[in-house]
C-alpha cells in the first residue's frame, strides 16, 4: 500500500476541519435553532450537510479512512456545477443564489488538490473487493 506522508495527512485532516467549520457556521445554526419550518428538500439537504459536517470529525483521527466522505464532497458538487450551474451559465440565466452556490461548491475544488489519489487509485480500485458470498468450507478440510 502507497505511504501517505505526514503532510498529506495534515492536508487532509485540514480539509475536514474545512468541512466542520464551513458546515458548523453555516448549516448547524439552522439545524439547532431552526428559523422556519424545512420543506421537505431543505430537510434534506441540511440533514445530509449536518451529517457530513459530523462524519468529518472522524476525518480528523482517521483520515484515510474517511476518503470516502470527501470523494462524496467532490463528487456531489461536481455533479451540480455540471447539470445546475453550467447549464445555467450557457443559457445566461445565472441568478444570485445559483452564483452563490457556484462560487461556494468551486471552494470545494481545494479537495482535489488534498486527496492523495494514488492511494485512492490503490485502496477503491486495484485492491480486491469484499466477499459477496460467505466462504464455504470442504467437508473434510480442516482449518488452520
Amino acid at each position: 500500500m502507497t505511504e501517505i506522508s505526514i503532510f498529506r495527512l495534515n492536508a487532509l485532516r485540514a480539509g475536514y476541519l474545512l468541512l466542520i467549520m464551513g458546515l458548523g457556521l453555516t448549516v448547524w445554526p439552522e439545524i439547532i435553532a431552526p428559523t422556519s419550518a424545512w420543506s421537505p428538500l431543505r430537510g434534506v439537504v441540511l440533514s445530509m450537510l449536518g451529517a457530513m459536517s459530523a462524519l468529518s470529525l472522524i476525518g480528523l483521527r482517521y483520515p484515510l479512512g474517511m476518503l470516502p466522505l470527501l470523494l462524496f464532497e467532490i463528487a456531489w458538487k461536481a455533479l451540480w456545477l455540471l447539470r445546475v450551474a453550467l447549464p445555467a451559465w450557457a443559457a445566461g440565466k445565472l441568478g444570485a443564489a445559483t452564483i452563490e452556490t457556484a462560487i461556494e461548491c468551486l471552494i470545494g475544488a481545494v479537495f482535489l488538490f488534498i486527496v492523495p489519489w494514488d492511494y485512492v487509485i490503490e485502496a477503491f480500485v486495484r485492491a480486491p473487493g469484499d466477499r459477496w458470498l460467505p466462504v464455504r468450507s470442504t467437508a473434510g478440510e480442516h482449518s488452520a
